[in-house]
């Protein structure tokens, strides 16, 4: 790669159960390969890397979840660790755009405040795995928790729950009020988008947030939605 290769660009999608984050990934991704030409990279967590995907397996059949909120998160930072240093780490570095589907701001909310574990110990958890690494910009899909279960459930219509879905309202209801939190927390770096709407509305949101702040992105792209999976 030659050294006056573009930066590469880490944007994460956070928000809780059956927000549409999988399906928003994938339109944004079109459309950033159309408008801007550069290499983007789809991934997700738990994930991303074979041994990342085993956790992954293992984490939403609720193995951990008998050990408490901190092995857990113990067990989503051993498959973030492999996840950056076997994939997003060498996408950046190539310049690629890469899209995560949930990253570090999910711990914080799942098992930081739905979980009940410290903020001092997610804090001292983000420092050890990420080594410095952040998003450069985090979409938050919010919408109401029996809105987004509901949709899990017809996305999954004949399959069990996973280990998050089938928790209750109530820890549902906290993990919404922990996005929202972040995104007021830190607004340099997050978007709350309404997922509350159909895709195609919620996907003009996305594209306005991503444009304004990087407008090179998408300054190619199109107004409609042709490409739209």
């Amino acid at each position: 790669m030659s050294s006056d290769a573009p930066r590469g660009v880490f944007i994460t999608f956070e928000g809780g159960e059956g927000a549409g984050k999988s399906t928003q990934i994938a339109r944004l991704a079109e459309a950033l390969r159309q408008a801007s030409g550069r290499e983007v990279v789809t991934t997700r967590e738990p994930g991303g890397t074979k041994r990342a995907e085993e956790l992954r397996a293992a984490l939403l059949r609720g193995a951990a979840k008998p050990y408490g909120p901190f092995a857990e998160a113990l067990m989503f930072a051993a498959a973030r660790i492999d996840h950056i240093e076997g994939l997003i780490r060498p996408a950046l570095a190539r310049g690629a755009i890469v899209l995560c589907d949930r990253f570090s701001d999910s711990t914080r909310a799942y098992q930081g405040a739905a979980g009940g574990l410290e903020p001092g110990l997610i804090a001292s958890l983000e420092r050890v795995t990420l080594e410095g690494l952040r998003p450069d910009l985090t979409l938050i899909l919010d919408l109401p928790p029996e809105t987004g279960l509901a949709r899990a459930q017809r996305r999954g219509e004949g399959t069990a729950a996973d280990r998050f879905e089938a928790e209750g309202l109530r820890f549902h209801e906290r993990l919404r009020a922990a996005f929202r939190a972040i995104a007021e927390i830190e607004p340099e770096r997050c978007r709350l988008i309404d997922a509350d709407l159909g895709p195609d509305a919620v996907e003009a949101i996305i594209r306005e947030a991503v444009s304004t702040w990087r407008p090179d992105l998408l300054a190619a792209a199109g107004e409609g939605h042709d490409h739209a999976a």
